[in-house]
């Protein structure tokens, strides 16, 4: 199988970061017919929900959970953009199913390019407590709305790989609903929804593709989800190599959110093929964003280690994309692991005010030829 849509990148979006205000105004002026608010943030600010076709299959799909999680918002303004060159393929979807999809679930940690919400809340672990103002919109809709599945749209970290060489560029899962992680009808019909997407997309992103783990969270949204009867797929975008700003991922994500719609109108229930789930590899944590090897240091005694870096990514006021900063996140031996970059220091010199580098600190130092 192969993916139909062709691709169109959304022109009002070109950054990894979106603009709650920006967003909102795209919103009203080209979706104005589709689009209610369902709710405001803690520091105000509306939460729309978009509302496409008029098929039988009732889905409901929600982005930016997290607050610096942006692709599965591009996701769905990408697919709207390739629907809008697309027609019929537009035509054929939505008349099978019917999309309801909640933009930007926390505006006010998006703004912020923060995970949390504005009091600091996790909104994926707040599904008994409801102590956001914004979770408990998701919870009443998905719980109230007769939806026949459900779409919890994430990004992941650089740090996971698909098999230890390759990023995982994309990974699915369909959440337990009991610590035991059974094998339910409900999962059932999960896992052969990402089985039809998997098989789609796998010659697009070859060894890209994993299986997140399917540890059992009692607070969080999808396996609550899951557990009430609703079947719920996730979708975490990761890192797509020497490409920080996701356009790979965002492009792959946007792919994988129509096949996904695709293969939900056409199993309508069913759980066909759910058991090829099980052949897609489990996310593994095996890398850093840079390693430095065989660094060695200005000490009175011989200190040869590794130093392991991982980008920050902060949005600074005023601007209108990300930086990436690079933290100090493991000095040592770090033998088993990889970097997305390595750099071998071997025969160079350690440049730095500092003759150790600190953990957890921003980089302060340089790796030079010695002359």
């Amino acid at each position: 199988m192969s993916t139909d849509l062709i691709y169109h990148k959304n022109p009002n979006f070109p950054n990894r970061y979106i603009s709650p205000e920006k967003l909102f105004f795209f919103l009203q002026t080209n979706l104005g017919d589709c689009i209610s608010q369902v709710g405001t943030s803690y520091l105000g600010k509306p939460i729309y929900k978009a509302s496409f076709g008029n098929g039988k299959t009732k889905v409901l799909a929600w982005s930016q959970m997290h607050g610096n999680e942006s692709n599965s918002t591009h996701a769905m303004l990408d697919l709207w953009e390739s629907l809008e060159h697309q027609p019929e393929l537009k035509q054929n979807l939505f008349s099978e199913i019917s999309l309801d999809f909640i933009f930007m679930l926390n505006p006010d940690g998006a703004e912020k390019w923060s995970r949390r919400n504005a009091l600091e809340i996790d909104l994926n672990r707040d599904f008994l407590q409801e102590s956001s103002k914004e979770f408990p919109i998701l919870k009443q809709m998905a719980l109230n709305g007769n939806y026949d599945y459900a779409l919890n749209l994430h990004e992941q970290r650089t740090i996971f790989s698909s098999d230890g060489v390759h990023p995982a560029t994309l990974s699915f899962l369909s959440p337990s609903e009991n610590i035991e992680r059974e094998i339910t009808p409900t999962r059932k019909k999960s896992m052969a929804v990402i089985s039809e997407i998997v098989n789609s997309i796998k010659d697009l992103i070859i060894n890209q593709i994993a299986r997140y783990s399917d540890e059992f969270y009692p607070t969080s949204a999808g396996d609550n989800f899951m557990k009430s009867g609703l079947p719920t797929i996730l979708f975490e975008g990761g890192h797509f190599p020497e490409d920080y700003k996701r356009e790979g991922t965002r492009k792959i994500y946007t792919i994988a959110l129509y096949e996904g719609l695709k293969a939900i109108s056409r199993l309508k229930g069913s759980d066909e093929g759910w058991e090829n789930y099980f052949k897609i590899p489990e996310n593994r944590e095996t890398h850093f964003d840079i390693i430095y090897r065989n660094v060695a240091l200005n000490t009175d005694y011989p200190c040869v280690l590794d130093i392991a870096v991982q980008y920050k990514e902060e949005i600074n006021a005023g601007n209108d994309e990300i930086s990436f900063v690079p933290m100090v996140v493991e000095i040592g031996d770090c033998s088993q692991k990889k970097g997305w970059k390595e750099i071998d220091c071997t025969g160079k010199y350690y440049k730095s005010e500092n003759p150790f580098p600190k953990l957890d600190a921003v980089q302060d130092f340089e790796i030079l030829v010695r002359r």
